[in-house]
């Protein structure tokens, strides 16, 4: 029932055309739904490249859907990648307040089959991209993000990898043995008081008993919210850009969807 729903969103999604800041990179604003929800995506992909690409599903801070995941999106398709820079509030549903933020995420998660539900709608219309290999799909998230791209690998996604930025890592549904198909990129920062050194340790012993493939990378000095440069502005303590860390995280994101995507 569920896999005919997302088939049947996917066949009715609209997409609106939209400048973009590479020359060869193109763009669209899609507008589609989950669950009866309206969503506002936004892929991009290399317009030059021929044939088909790797997919990759970006799951935007707990800001919303925003500038920043756009962003990454535009970054993926400059690198050879068709990116779906995804919804998981709602259309319109995008804030600089932390409050608003924090409702946002009590909203979604609310309902426990939502968020799987727009992530398997955000998939279907990747993978019916003309652009796209459907048979090689990966996913990023940051922060919040993370935790969903993280919670989906726990859950078995047929994804090959997935990669986090400074994302949450507890859970109260642990990955069970060999039930993770993806392999892992975790990167997180020394200094991130949100995701600490016994959450990063307890992600890894969790990976570890239940046989996935990962990796966790930490720089030192890095805070919560490291890659967004706007972190700083949001006047929450514990979030700070960093530059080298951004730099670093996203050379070593290339490396590992190179190598296994």
């Amino acid at each position: 029932m569920r896999t005919r729903l997302i088939l049947l969103l996917a066949a009715m999604f609209a997409v609106a055309v939209v400048p973009s800041s590479h020359a060869a990179v193109k763009s669209k604003v899609v507008q589609y739904e989950a669950g009866g929800v309206p969503l506002q995506g936004y892929i991009a992909w290399d317009d030059a490249a021929k044939g088909k690409h790797p997919g990759v599903i970006v799951v935007h801070e707990w800001w919303g859907h925003n500038q920043h995941a756009r962003n990454a999106a535009d970054k993926l398709a400059k690198a050879g990648y068709v990116a779906f820079a995804v919804d998981m509030f709602g259309q319109g549903k995008v804030t600089t307040h932390p409050d608003s933020a924090q409702e946002f995420v009590a909203e979604a998660m609310k309902d426990a089959e939502a968020i799987p539900t727009r992530f398997d709608a955000a998939l279907a219309l990747l993978k019916a991209d003309p652009h796209v290999d459907a048979a090689r799909i990966g996913a990023i998230g940051y922060c919040f993000g993370g935790a969903v791209v993280l919670g989906m690998a726990r859950m078995g996604e047929d994804l090959k990898a997935v990669g986090t930025f400074h994302g949450a890592l507890a859970t109260q549904h642990p990955a069970e043995a060999g039930k993770v198909k993806a392999k892992l990129l975790v990167q997180t920062g020394a200094d991130d008081p949100m995701v600490n050194a016994e959450a990063v340790a307890a992600f890894e012993k969790e990976m570890k008993a239940a046989g996935a493939d990962f990796r966790v990378i930490t720089y030192p000095g890095a805070k919560h919210s490291f890659t967004n440069p706007n972190a700083d502005k949001a006047g929450v303590p514990g979030l700070a850009y960093n530059a080298s860390a951004d730099q670093k995280s996203w050379a070593e994101l290339l490396k590992f969807f190179k190598k296994d995507l």
